[in-house]
């Protein structure tokens, strides 16, 4: 595979029409990611889209209202990762705030019911005679789902983010951003944000109404912040401005401490610290630990957690998710380590020429709930789109896959073009430009992964195949310091298409050592101005010897250890200079 370039971002930018107060640094990687003014920069709550804006939201509010009104049983039928648990703990939560009696929630099996709103699981949801059905991250492709609740006298009300098919179900309302001809501006809201949005109006609407008064106070519905951010940066949506001003009210929630009872827990167990919580704390510690139960067990622990108001059970439930969690990491170590190893050998034996732009992967003994894992971690390490599947049943003649993909490759709409070239070859599918899951006949494996590998060659060319660091630029001495790291940490947040400051600079090579199997600690000085500075790279590879001059392209990180934070560089590629 081809090594990493570097180049830097484009960016005209005059420190002259920012604020004197904030540092130019910071100016110009805002002015790099498109913010052209400095009110632009703080990511409030007022700068918030209207909910009003919304497609489909009046018609699920008269629902909703009237459902309460009478005391009806509703069901909040939520998705099996992180998007989808936090999203339903929003929808139960904010749904007994505002009057409901009878609120419960099912999630669906991985491996029993599939994705979404099932006809298996509305058969089973029967029995627990709800009046009507709320869709949480999933339900736009659920047509034989929609029908058979419709079909049992249910009403449905659809909330999702998936781009829809051709058909849209025949649900009684549909939320959902990406219809066509819908108004709503962030089209890459999160399934939480979507559900979030549904109970402002919501709550709106019985205002209206007159629902509220001394009796019962209207409530506050910033308190499902933390849940809204965790959701949202856990589903790697891009972080346009709506996002970040859903994630940052979150953080600021978090950190200010008064996070929901699961998010403290799960912070605990994966050894964050509230006051110093960034997004990437929520896409690292806490999310996997959430997927993990909808992975290798059952999301009801994830969703329980994030419901849990006790400390203790919710410590107890965080805990347990986080013993899910080591397991899902050696089980993943174990596939990505087989699938490198299926890469390796290809190339040695067919060279990298012949080598597929679009990969498709596939062993008996994989698991369905980590293959979106192990495509993720072959993504970047080849920078190609990848799907990986796994049986999706006992006898392994239906797979399961999961796909990742690169910038500028629509993964969703590759996969639509290969439906239609090929009808009847692939189950269901659905997702997005750079996620998306898949259902296949084992007997149509090789076939799928011949036309994935057309579709991939029709689409990608050389400068999409191309492995590219953006630098923000070079950083003068006088930048390389702990006030200027801090004030990058908490200026985001940053994440998917808002991406964190990157830099590079030549050093001098001071001195250099191995810690532990593949990190590679660095002590490097620019020549002839300021003073030697620590680096690390994790999972650097052999280790080798560092050239004595050498092009470093660096994230400027705040370092915690023993209590004391201090500035280090945490690298991401480095080459001689």
């Amino acid at each position: 595979m081809k090594p990493f370039s570097i180049r830097r971002r484009d960016c005209a930018f005059d420190a002259a029409t920012w604020p004197a107060a904030m540092h130019p640094v910071l100016a110009r990687i805002y002015a790099a990611r498109g913010i052209r003014c400095d009110e632009d920069c703080e990511p409030r709550l007022a700068r918030m889209i209207a909910p009003a804006a919304l497609g489909g939201i009046d018609a699920a509010c008269s629902l909703l209202a009237e459902a309460i009104a009478g005391g009806a049983r509703i069901c909040v039928v939520g998705d099996f990762d992180a998007d989808g648990a936090t999203g339903t703990a929003v929808a139960v939560r904010a749904l007994r705030m505002l009057g409901a009696r009878d609120v419960i929630y099912a999630v669906p099996n991985r491996f029993r019911h599939g994705y979404g709103l099932s006809p298996g699981l509305v058969d089973e949801l029967v029995a627990e005679t709800p009046a009507l059905l709320l869709t949480v991250d999933n339900g736009v492709a659920c047509h034989a789902g929609v029908d058979a609740a419709r079909a049992h006298g249910l009403r449905v009300i659809v909330t999702d983010h998936h781009l829809p098919g051709p058909t849209l179900p025949a649900a009684d309302a549909i939320v959902n951003p990406n219809l066509a001809g819908d108004a709503f501006a962030s089209k890459a809201i999160a399934g939480v944000g979507v559900v979030f949005y549904l109970m402002l109006a919501l709550r709106a609407h019985l205002r209206e109404a007159g629902a509220f008064g001394a009796a019962r106070p209207e409530p506050d519905l910033s308190v499902l912040l933390d849940l809204v951010a965790l959701g949202t940066v856990a589903d790697l949506v891009p972080l346009d401005a709506n996002n970040r001003v859903l994630v940052a009210a979150g953080l600021r929630r978090m950190r200010a401490g008064r996070a929901s009872a699961g998010v403290n827990a799960l912070c605990r167990v994966g050894g964050r610290e509230l006051a110093r919580l960034v997004a990437s704390d929520l896409g690292f510690a806490l999310a996997p630990r959430i997927n993990a139960a909808g992975r290798l067990d059952d999301m009801r622990l994830g969703i329980e957690c994030l419901l849990a108001d006790d400390e203790s059970v919710a410590t107890d439930l965080a805990t347990r998710l986080s013993a899910i969690n080591a397991q899902r990491r050696e089980m993943q170590d174990t596939m990505v380590g087989q699938s490198e190893a299926t890469v390796a050998a290809f190339i040695a034996a067919h060279g990298d020429d012949a080598f597929p732009q679009g990969v498709v992967l596939y062993q008996a003994d994989w698991h369905a709930g980590i293959v979106g894992l192990v495509a993720s971690k072959l993504k970047e390490r080849l920078h190609r789109p990848v799907i990986a599947f796994a049986p999706g049943d006992e006898g392994g003649a239906d797979l399961r896959g999961s796909g990742r993909s690169i910038p500028g490759f629509h993964l969703r709409d590759a996969l639509a073009e290969v439906d239609a070239r090929c009808p009847g070859l692939i189950g269901r599918f659905g997702g997005h430009a750079m996620a998306a899951g898949m259902s296949l006949a084992l007997a149509h494996l090789d076939r799928f992964a011949a036309e994935f590998d057309a579709v991939a060659r029709s689409r990608l060319d050389e400068a999409m195949l191309e492995r590219v660091l953006w630098s923000d630029g070079e950083l003068e001495p006088s930048d390389l310091s702990f006030d200027v790291a801090l004030a990058l940490r908490y200026a985001g947040p940053w994440g998917q298409a808002f991406p964190e400051p990157l830099f590079d600079n030549v050093f001098r090579l001071e001195s250099w050592r191995a810690v532990g199997e593949a990190h590679l600690q660095l002590r490097v000085a620019i020549d002839g101005r300021g003073e030697p500075l620590e680096a690390i790279m994790f999972n650097a590879g052999d280790c080798m010897p560092p050239p004595a001059r050498l092009r470093v392209a660096y994230h400027l990180d705040v370092d915690e250890w023993n209590g004391r934070e201090r500035l280090r560089l945490l690298v991401r590629h480095l080459e001689p200079a």
